[in-house]
């Protein structure tokens, strides 16, 4: 057995074998078997490889009514005659054809599956066309609730935006609603009434002009994720740059409200300072090919691909607040800097499962950090990250529960940067945290992952065995606690609060003097020359002491 596969192995069984011992996966919500239909691979999914989209959608923001259809490429990967399509409610699908013929389907409430007469081949090459139209389900809060935004700007003109991460694309439109498989590329085409823009995914190839409408063509050329995909309409304007990055000439473009146009321009300076920044640390942007956009939206924003949304109002921080409490947070616009490192860490690497969104989240979280190690150093950096630990709950594990579409506790952002932070304390070379981070964009490029394969990647990278660190800050809701005495010139000390085999190295300053202690549940003990006026944790590690009499 190689060492990666030893190092999966042994992640997989301690996990699997803590759950077991301690209970800590049995999840008392009750889940249905639409749950399962959404959340897992079924055999209806399972047997065919998402390969092309062509979504093409009529956008009414008067009725707030859609319509059109969605052509789905596939190649079939073992025999089977019944396909899974998604689509949410209240939206319809009114047929479904192949090869022009019309075929049968029956609906199990957000699933649809769908009869096909041709024979399936292995290796073989097809489409279906689904058609469909209604009211799309309205979003009340977005980005946090999904659905249409059907919004007005202030000169009174439509502004509509899609958002979905969660609840998933099959809100708006049909699809195989499920991460594991992502499009190989897409073409996406909006019609939406002639004095208005729409703005989606990857490139513009073409506009079409009829008498009341006009349809806009953009075409994807990376793998997208269904999330990922979106439609955004306005009365845009448009202004333009170039990155010169690691893969040479990035286009880079940017849509805001006419009224707005100054104000962007200001402001989104701030894109190429995180390119800078996010290509030092992760390595190239990831979709060179479809360019770079930003575009205004009216909710908060969110990290569709190649299509970032921002609805910051133009201020630093967010919403103008600094969510860490440093002040460091206001030295650059939060939607910018997060919504774009999920194109790193959600775009680029995605979790094949939302029970594994920290995937997402807490490098992306991290990266708020990283952004600010680039510009203004890495005590800024550990400042910051630190601050915002106040945001932690600890209320439920940070990985969900698998195959029922759902995810864990919100803390996957700040308990997950923390959680990331702390495993650079523990590279102790930042060079090395570098390269880790840039070969994770690299070895795992453009692909679906899980957690066990991230774990075990930086496991291998760092050459540590960090089961019992990631089962420990993951999945429990346990911050490890360094219990401590102090007298004369000995410190004694053990964890409590944590999982089997915790032993996570801390340091210390003992009298300013900085030393590396090797804690766990047994206690042990250190002796200094002189008595000990003072001894600290660093803060850079995320755990709690307890001083002992």
């Amino acid at each position: 057995m190689n060492k990666i596969a030893f190092v999966t192995f042994l992640l997989c069984s301690a996990s699997f074998m803590y759950s077991q011992d301690t209970g800590l996966f049995h999840n008392h919500q009750e889940f249905t078997k639409q749950d399962s239909l959404r959340g897992s691979i079924t055999p209806e999914r399972a047997w065919w490889d998402l390969t092309y989209y062509h979504l093409d959608v009529n956008v009414d923001p008067g009725k707030k009514n859609i319509s059109g259809k969605n052509t789905i490429g596939y190649t079939v990967l073992k025999p089977n005659q019944t396909l899974q399509v998604d689509l949410q409610p209240p939206l319809k699908i009114e047929k479904v054809t192949q090869n022009g013929k019309e075929l049968s389907f029956s609906s199990e409430a957000n699933a649809h599956f769908v009869q096909l007469k041709k024979q399936q081949k292995i290796g073989s090459y097809d489409e279906i066309v689904v058609h469909y139209s209604g009211h799309p389900k309205e979003a009340i809060r977005a980005p946090w609730d999904g659905g249409f935004s059907w919004k007005k700007d202030e000169n009174g003109n439509p502004f509509v935006a899609t958002s979905c991460q969660g609840l998933g694309a099959s809100v708006w439109w049909p699809n195989k609603d499920h991460m594991y498989d992502e499009v190989d590329s897409m073409k996406i085409s909006v019609t939406v009434p002639k004095d208005l823009m729409d703005v989606s995914n990857g490139r513009l190839v073409g506009i079409d002009t009829h008498k009341n409408s006009k349809t806009f063509h953009w075409k994807v050329n990376n793998p997208i994720n269904n999330y990922g995909v979106n439609v955004n309409i306005g009365d845009y304007v448009h202004f333009d740059g170039k990155y010169e990055g690691d893969k040479g000439t990035l286009d880079l473009d940017y849509y805001v409200l006419r009224d707005n146009l100054e104000k962007a321009k200001k402001q989104f300076k701030q894109v190429p300072k995180m390119l800078k920044a996010f290509e030092h640390w992760f390595g190239p942007y990831p979709f060179y090919e479809d360019g770079f956009k930003l575009v205004e939206v009216p909710y908060l924003g969110m990290e569709h691909q190649s299509s970032v949304t921002y609805g910051n109002q133009y201020k630093n921080g967010y919403l103008g607040r600094d969510l860490s409490g440093t002040g460091w947070g206001l030295k650059f616009d939060f939607i910018i800097i997060h919504e774009s490192g999920h194109e790193w860490f959600a775009n680029n690497i995605t979790n094949k499962d939302i029970a594994d969104m920290w995937i997402h989240e807490s490098f992306t979280a991290y990266s708020e950090s990283l952004y600010l190690d680039y510009h203004f150093g890495k005590k800024a950096a550990s400042e910051y990250v630190i601050g915002t630990r106040k945001n932690i709950q600890n209320d439920i594990p940070i990985i969900g529960v698998y195959d029922v579409n759902h995810e864990g506790s919100g803390d996957m952002y700040y308990k997950g940067a923390n959680m990331l932070h702390t495993l650079r304390q523990l590279v102790e070379d930042d060079e090395k945290w570098r390269s880790i981070l840039r070969g994770m964009n690299e070895e795992f490029y453009h692909q679906t992952v899980t957690s066990q394969q991230i774990e075990t990647y930086l496991s291998e990278q760092t050459g540590k065995d960090l089961i019992a660190f990631f089962n420990q800050y993951l999945r429990t809701t346990q911050i490890p606690v360094l219990e401590y005495k102090l007298k004369n010139g000995t410190v004694k000390f053990q964890y409590s609060n944590i999982v089997a085999d915790f032993d996570m190295p801390l340091q210390v300053v003992v009298n300013d003097e900085k030393k590396w202690i090797f804690p766990s549940s047994e206690w042990k003990e250190i002796s200094v020359k002189e008595n000990i006026q003072t001894f600290k944790v660093d803060e850079d590690f995320y755990v709690e002491t307890k001083v002992l009499k």
